[in-house]
């Protein structure tokens, strides 16, 4: 098997990281994977910040969770059997903003797949999350948002978790019957 498709069948969403936080190299080498994306038209309708100060990480995470305590109690119950955290200890976040194109969302998923993978060839494991964006639209969202430097005029895409697996999990069966065929 080659090496890029090895890394797409080996990744899964890693739901606990160890403490250990990323080399300046990795973080070079993953921001370098996410300019890299292709977009419609090569308009780059987004924005990656990248943040490595776990207090603020923490923050996030404590914010996110209370905030489905009081609003989503499905997902919160999800939350707690997963350990009680979001951001389940990740070292560094990937967060993806765009600027509203009609493409933005697409164009912003394309670059973290190009994240994942990437860090997936380091040794590096990943969780995609959409659910950042519960603790930047809680009380607190306008303060986080601010905190993280959002461009003028973007919103919240998609993040990505990144770090250590503290521990390792099988990664999903593939399912032939999602694919067709046409000759």
């Amino acid at each position: 098997m080659n090496e890029t498709l090895k890394n797409i069948t080996e990744r899964y969403s890693c739901r606990d990281f160890a403490d250990t936080p990323l080399t300046s190299e990795q973080i070079q080498e993953l921001v370098t994977a996410a300019l890299a994306a292709p977009s419609a038209r090569n308009l780059q309708p987004w924005h990656v910040t990248v943040v490595t100060d776990k207090g603020l990480i923490d923050e996030l995470d404590k914010e996110g969770v209370a905030t489905l305590a009081a609003e989503d109690e499905t997902y919160y119950t999800t939350i707690k059997e997963r350990g009680g955290r979001m951001f389940y200890n990740a070292p560094c976040a990937f967060i993806v903003t765009h600027n509203g194109s009609s493409w933005g969302d697409l164009d912003s998923g394309i670059l973290c797949q190009n994240v994942v993978l990437t860090a997936q060839s380091l040794g590096l494991s990943t969780c995609i999350v959409g659910l950042l964006r519960v603790p930047l639209n809680s009380r607190k969202g306008e303060e986080f948002k601010k905190r993280l430097q959002f461009k003028e005029g973007h919103d919240f895409a998609i993040g990505v978790l990144i770090g250590t697996a503290k521990t390792g999990k099988v990664p999903h069966e593939l399912d032939h019957s999602k694919v067709t065929l046409i000759d």
